[in-house]
């Protein structure tokens, strides 16, 4: 089993362990016997985005500190990570419990992005923060050189707002119109306004936040075809 890793992480990330027990740590679950990859996970974290954070920084020389956090978050966050270890084929070498086994542990997202992340820091340990950082990069390849857009990764509420400041007009206002459900599963309606314009837009969602943020993109939506129009 160690061995098909070693190859797998060769071929992948071109990367060869000085001592393979890091290897086998890194990639075992909680569930499974043995040393588990939570403490490497720890560790690959604070790697990663020491990393990323650089990329970001030299990559928008004019960025705004916030803008540079939502870069870094959108390649490190779960859903991303684990898209990549997916795409390396991460998986399939998981040391998991029989239980993870049966239900698909393998291509769980929080399991696939906590293991990349230990990879990351079992190379930090075995061969220094040059050679993980060489890893990360080589992981990401071309996700390092294609960054969405600052505006696209706005939320809604910032992106009103700020369309509506760059214009000189008032803020929105948020009213909660309505709550729906039980305690434990209740539905949020809000609506949303802005000065000066007759056309109210609502949202919905499992939290008051969630629901205030479609109403306001709803608003963009129909401020920006008003004014295209």
């Amino acid at each position: 089993m160690l061995k098909k890793a070693e190859t797998w992480l060769k071929n992948s990330l071109d990367y060869e362990f000085n001592d393979v027990r890091l290897l086998e740590q890194s990639l075992t679950h909680r569930s499974a016997p043995g040393d588990n990859n939570e403490r490497l996970e720890f560790l690959g974290d604070a790697v990663l985005d020491f990393v990323i954070s650089e990329v970001v920084f030299r990559a928008h020389p004019l960025a705004a500190e916030g803008d540079l956090s939502r870069l870094r978050a959108s390649l490190v966050k779960d859903t991303s990570l684990a898209e990549l270890a997916a795409e390396l084929g991460l998986g399939e070498q998981l040391i998991l419990g029989s239980g993870e086994r049966k239900t698909g542990g393998h291509r769980r997202e929080s399991i696939l992005a906590d293991a990349l992340e230990a990879i990351f820091g079992a190379i930090y340990i075995d061969a220094g923060f040059d050679a993980a950082r060489r890893a990360i990069e080589r992981a990401f390849g071309a996700r390092l050189e294609e960054f969405p857009s600052v505006a696209e990764l706005r939320d809604p509420k910032t992106r009103l707002q700020e369309w509506l400041q760059a214009r000189q007009l008032g803020l929105p206002t948020y009213e909660l119109i309505r709550v729906s459900g039980q305690a434990h599963r209740q539905t949020f309606e809000v609506s949303c306004s802005v000065a000066g314009r007759q056309e109210l837009t609502s949202g919905s969602g499992s939290t008051l936040r969630n629901a205030e943020q479609e109403a306001a993109e709803r608003m963009f939506l129909e401020l920006n075809q008003d004014a295209a129009g």
